[in-house]
């Protein structure tokens, strides 16, 4: 077996140097010397069949065959691409109004993706809240059908309406008298520290009654006391005594004129005390707007103010109460506030609720002036966080 050659480096060289002098011989030098060597200036790779020398340097400017070659693998790749049966280019030069460029597609669907993604990110910003997600737990809060109950409230809301012109038919009182009588009616619901859904209980039966049987002036504050204690039976726990309605009025009426009137209410309304008063639905429409305690305070003074004012009549109590939290929002904000969620509980537009929000402003600019101010009074304490002081949302008057 014969012995390695890789001690040899005699051995190794360059296929194309084999038939050259090699470097461990020792006539290297010499055969070096005696060779013929060209000039730089006379070498070119470039020609067909020429020996291939890795040590050479290569003189030519590349730059211009680097720039031809890449301008002809383009042109070969555009050649096959418009063969191809599976895509199609389109030349600048050749597309019309018809034929959009490829560039402009793609740059025009992505500037859809993202508006359509800013759409949704304003959406998620205003998207409807889920009020009851808290309450699951709570069993008073009878989660599972409060949707049901509202709706239905909604429903036969108009069945406690009245007619708006009522009064026309009464040919001793006015709807002056009927101002005074529940602006003290709502001094005595303060007094007796009563329910808040007794007062609009009790003021819904003073209206329905009155629509139905035409009432003398000397009885009118005795219609009055009775619905109070109508109310107060119905919805309160602790009743008030007759008497004490008897010496609330100063002594106007006996005992026995009260139960009689009781009686004669009863009657005429047919027992019918469920009824849907703007209180039920300020209970719902206040969570849907998330409400703190100081834009309830507000919203309950704003819609006490309407109580009052004989002309509010023609509006629904659904109607009412949710123009009384825009209302109470656009007071606190100072600029309009109407939320997807209370739009979609209270099944009222903005809109919708603008009529209704002017008149309330007007009446809350106007509630601490006159002759009757027992609401603007009564919400002037601390127990009712001073919200009769509130500024009103004068801008909704366009002033």
């Amino acid at each position: 077996m014969g012995g390695s050659n890789e001690n040899n480096p005699g051995l190794f060289v360059p296929l194309n140097l084999r038939e050259r002098p090699r470097m461990g011989g020792s006539n290297f030098v010499k055969d070096m010397g005696l060779n013929q060597r060209r000039a730089l200036a006379s070498i070119n790779q470039n020609i067909v069949g020429a020996a291939h020398f890795p040590c050479v340097v290569n003189k030519r400017d590349s730059s211009e065959e680097m720039a031809a070659e890449m301008v002809s693998n383009k042109q070969q790749c555009y050649e096959e691409t418009r063969k191809s049966k599976d895509c199609s280019v389109i030349e600048v030069e050749e597309y019309d109004d018809a034929a959009i460029p490829m560039f402009v597609k793609h740059t025009e669907a992505m500037l859809d993706e993202i508006d359509r993604m800013e759409v949704e990110m304003e959406d998620a910003e205003d998207s409807i809240v889920d009020i009851d997600c808290g309450d699951l737990k709570d069993t008073l809060a009878v989660v599972e059908y409060i949707d049901d109950i509202n709706a239905y409230y909604k429903k036969s809301e108009s069945s406690g309406c009245v007619s708006p012109t009522y009064m026309d038919r009464q040919f001793d009182i006015n709807e002056k008298m009927r101002a005074i009588l529940i602006d003290w009616l709502i001094e005595v619901h303060y007094k007796f520290e009563l329910m808040e859904e007794t007062l609009f209980l009790a003021i819904n039966l003073i209206d329905r009654f009155l629509e139905r049987c035409t009432v003398i002036r000397k009885k009118l504050q005795l219609v009055g006391v009775t619905a109070m204690l109508l109310a107060c039976k119905y919805e309160e726990v602790s009743v008030p005594l007759v008497e004490d309605f008897v010496l609330i009025s100063d002594n106007a009426y006996t005992r026995i004129e009260v139960l009689d009137m009781e009686k004669l209410m009863v009657n005429t309304l047919q027992f019918n005390m469920s009824v849907p008063t703007p209180y039920v639905f300020m209970k719902r429409f206040l969570k849907a707007a998330l409400s703190d305690k100081k834009l309830e305070l507000l919203s309950f003074f704003i819609i006490e103010v309407c109580l009052v004012e004989y002309e509010m009549l023609r509006f629904p109590p659904s109607l009412l109460a949710a123009a009384a939290i825009y209302t109470a929002q656009c007071s606190l904000y100072q600029f309009k506030q109407w939320s997807k969620t209370c739009e979609w509980h209270t099944s009222y537009t903005e809109d919708q609720l603008l009529e209704c929000s002017r008149m309330m402003v007007s009446f809350h600019q106007k509630a601490g002036y006159g002759k009757l101010t027992g609401v603007h009074r009564k919400y002037s304490t601390s127990k009712f966080g001073y919200a009769a002081k509130a500024e009103p949302a004068l801008f909704l008057l366009g002033l």
